[in-house]
C-alpha cells in the first residue's frame, strides 16, 4: 500500500469559497473536478506548515488564521491511501496570483454541490456546513471514481445515512 499526506483548505469570503477548477494537468486524478487549495507534505512538514505553504503557492494569500476541521482518509481503490488534513479559513491577506494547477474562482457556498466535485467531498462539505466538531471521515472509492463506503469517526455509514447527510441544507 502506498500512503500520502496532504492538506486541503477552503478559503471563505462573503459567502463564497475559493475553488480550484483542475483543468491544466493532463494526468490528474482531479482533472475537471473542483476542489479546494492544498497539496502534499514536503519532508518534515507539519500539517500547518504544509497548509500555509500550499495556500501561499497556489493563491498568493497568506493565512492569518485557520481552523483544522478534520482528517479525511481517501482510499482510492487503486492502491493509494491519502490522509488529507482539512482546513477552512476566513482570515487571509495578500494579492491573488494565477495558479499553475487550474483556474481559481470564488463560488457561492450554496452552489458548491452543483459543481463537478467528488461524491465524498459533498459529505465533508455538509459536515463543515453543520459546524461538525473535528471529525475523521473515511471515503473508499472503487478505483474508477465511484464512492463505495463512508465512515464517520470510525463508524461505517450505510447508504441511507450518507443520503441523509447529503440532503441537509446549509445552516
Amino acid at each position: 500500500m502506498e500512503a500520502s499526506l496532504s492538506t486541503l483548505c477552503y478559503l471563505e469570503r462573503d459567502g463564497r469559497y475559493l475553488m480550484l477548477h483542475r483543468v491544466v494537468k493532463k494526468n490528474d486524478v482531479n482533472k475537471d473536478k473542483w476542489i479546494g487549495v492544498g497539496g502534499h507534505f514536503e519532508k518534515d512538514e507539519s500539517p500547518e506548515e504544509c497548509l500555509l505553504r500550499e495556500v501561499r503557492e497556489e493563491t498568493g494569500y497568506t493565512l492569518r488564521s485557520f481552523r483544522f476541521r478534520g482528517i479525511v482518509t481517501f482510499v482510492s481503490g487503486d492502491g493509494v491511501t491519502e490522509y488529507m488534513h482539512l482546513f477552512t479559513s476566513d482570515d487571509f491577506a495578500g494579492e491573488p496570483v494565477p495558479c499553475d494547477e487550474g483556474v481559481l474562482e470564488w463560488v457561492d457556498i450554496d452552489k458548491i454541490m452543483e459543481l463537478n466535485i467528488w461524491e465524498g467531498d459533498k459529505v465533508f462539505f455538509r459536515l463543515i456546513d453543520r459546524d461538525e466538531p473535528f471529525f475523521s471521515l473515511k471515503l473508499v472509492y472503487d478505483g474508477n471514481g465511484g464512492l463505495t463506503d463512508v465512515a464517520l469517526n470510525g463508524r461505517k455509514l450505510d447508504r441511507e445515512a450518507v443520503r441523509a447527510i447529503l440532503r441537509e441544507k446549509k445552516s
